[in-house]
């Protein structure tokens, strides 16, 4: 898919990163569609993604929206919430369109509504809770690129990305890589140098969670002394 170029080959430091996020796991049934991106079958049942396959479709996907003329057509879903943080900071960087949360049900094909849109391109974070929008996207014509684990059903997708679409971290990773790679195909980054953003604003922060490591954050805060208190008051 990649045409052989060894510029848009896999490197070492994204398969750690790949690694690292759990993006190889899968689940432990298999889409009968899906069996060609699985690698083989653990012990315990779950299933091991090839991630070269999983690079090579992330290139024909980024190559996919970066081929769009206006960036804004391109509509990025998430109905899940660990991937709607990742889905707005996508179309921060790429000027896409994001809709995270719930979809509103013939946004795509009831003129009527106000909520009325016309994309060009669908990129959704799961096919099993986005199933909404990838039917509606059917009806009218509108390509679809989906985030696809073991499981999944391939039903009105065009182009696949099989990885872990169920962990905060993997998600998150493969929307930043994503991301990337359509910003390199536009030529407004170069490969030769690291992409300053972190991928750890893509990930998933459970508000629980980010309440307690806010509050702990200020139990460490110490207060400032005045200089009174430092050097002592003249007697």
């Amino acid at each position: 898919m990649s045409g052989g170029l060894d510029i848009l080959s896999l490197k070492e430091e994204d398969i750690t990163k790949m690694l690292v996020a759990t993006t190889h796991l899968g689940s432990e049934n298999v889409n009968f569609q899906m069996e060609q991106y699985v690698y083989k079958r653990r012990p315990d049942g779950v299933n091991i993604i090839n991630l070269g396959k999983t690079w090579e479709k992330l290139v024909l996907a980024a190559r996919a929206i970066a081929a769009i003329e206006h960036p804004q057509d391109v509509f990025v879903i998430s109905s899940r919430p660990i991937g709607q943080r990742a889905v707005l900071k996508f179309a921060k960087y790429t000027d896409t369109t994001p809709i995270a949360g719930r979809f509103t049900p013939g946004a795509f094909t009831n003129q009527i509504q106000s909520a009325f849109r016309e994309p060009r391109l669908l990129v959704v974070t799961d096919p099993l809770t986005d199933h909404q929008p990838i039917m509606e996207a059917s009806y009218v014509n509108i390509p679809v690129i989906a985030f696809t684990n073991t499981d999944s059903p391939l039903r009105y997708i065009d182009i696949a990305i099989p990885c872990n679409n169920k962990s905060p971290h993997s998600i998150g990773l493969m929307w930043w890589l994503l991301s990337r790679e359509v910003l390199r195909l536009r030529a407004t980054i170069a490969r030769s140098i690291e992409w300053p953003v972190v991928v750890d604003l893509f990930f998933y922060r459970d508000p629980e969670e980010a309440e307690k490591e806010e509050a702990a954050a200020k139990e460490l805060v110490v207060p400032a002394l005045k200089v009174d208190e430092i050097v002592g008051s003249p007697s």
